[in-house]
């Protein structure tokens, strides 16, 4: 077992995604029906599920296998896919419409990496929507 499915062993199935409401709205509203979007770190399908119920056509990817595997029984129609944390993407170029990565980017040892491995498999004038928490700053002294 590895480091991101031993984070999830800690995770309560059916655990709601913070700030469920205020982010799926904020996709939603820049997301149309029939639109190709990758969830990147889709968790147990939440948002890809809300694309699919408007009406776009998501990819939920993971790097972890449980919540892949609770993602499916949740959400046995969605496309969902194991990627190595470490390599590239397994689409081509330009596939997507839209990329959301929401609460992702902050748990990614090379941010600039992925941003680049998001750029490629956006098409053209494609939309990456990216939401991170705000923590307060704290003085460590």
């Amino acid at each position: 077992m590895d480091q991101f499915d031993r984070i999830w062993e800690g995770v309560p199935e059916g655990a709601v995604p913070e700030h469920l409401e205020l982010r799926r709205g904020f996709l939603l509203a820049r997301v149309g029906a029939g639109e190709r979007v990758l969830d990147v770190g889709c968790g147990e399908g939440a948002f890809s599920a809300a694309l699919a119920g408007a009406g776009a056509l998501p990819v939920g990817i993971e790097v972890a296998a449980e919540p892949l595997r609770r993602a499916r029984r949740l959400h046995p129609d969605l496309e969902l896919q194991l990627v190595d944390p470490r390599g590239r993407l397994p689409f081509a170029a330009g596939h997507f419409d839209a990329v959301w990565a929401g609460e992702v980017i902050e748990h990614v040892a090379d941010g600039l990496g992925l941003l680049d491995e998001l750029r490629r498999v956006l098409r053209p004038g494609g939309r990456l929507l990216i939401s991170t928490p705000d923590h307060p700053r704290r003085l460590v002294w």
